[in-house]
């Protein structure tokens, strides 16, 4: 039967790892939170599977495996409280959308910095119905890791969209 202190421990260890991880899925990019492929799933597995000890050491009891469940799903609820309170914390936790294309041009340093490649955007533009990324106003990798675009007809018509419009068209 586990004892208090080794139960504290376990709590202890839990939220360490658990922070570790959660810094470590946050650095990885968005695109592997949201879009997993199967390496992602395997290194996924790969991790739970590793840090399962590091969390409960020696201790296989019963007792040993509720403490640490419930100090993750603790642990998750606070995280999502103050993400949900704190504009700031959750940009750290979350990130910012990124912009892939703008006014039919592909950002390529920011599609490098998320690690999207071309393939991995025109697939999104044709799960949007569109041909080339020429005919897009914006494409932004959002904070789950999908990829949001606007033709140019779907957003609010104003002098300055039709100048860019006219001026990108006339260039091509």
């Amino acid at each position: 039967m586990a004892t208090a202190r080794v139960l504290i421990d376990i709590a202890l260890r839990t939220t360490i790892i658990y922070g570790v991880v959660l810094l470590g899925v946050r650095l990885s990019g968005k695109r592997e939170v949201g879009q997993m492929t199967p390496f992602d799933l395997t290194l996924l597995l790969l991790i739970s599977n590793s840090v399962q000890n590091a969390m409960t050491g020696p201790d296989t009891s019963l007792a040993g495996g509720v403490v640490a469940a419930g100090t993750l799903l603790v642990l998750n609820y606070f995280i999502a409280e103050i993400s949900g309170a704190n504009r700031r914390f959750r940009k750290f936790v979350q990130g910012q959308p990124s912009l892939l294309v703008h006014d039919g041009q592909v950002i390529e340093a920011h599609m490098a910095k998320e690690h999207v490649s071309m393939d991995e955007l025109q697939r999104a533009l044709r799960e949007h119905g569109i041909a080339s990324y020429h005919d897009v106003a914006l494409a932004v990798l959002e904070v789950d890791g999908s990829i949001s675009c606007l033709k140019y007809d779907e957003i609010k018509p104003d002098a300055n969209t039709h100048l860019v419009r006219r001026k990108f068209l006339q260039k091509h």
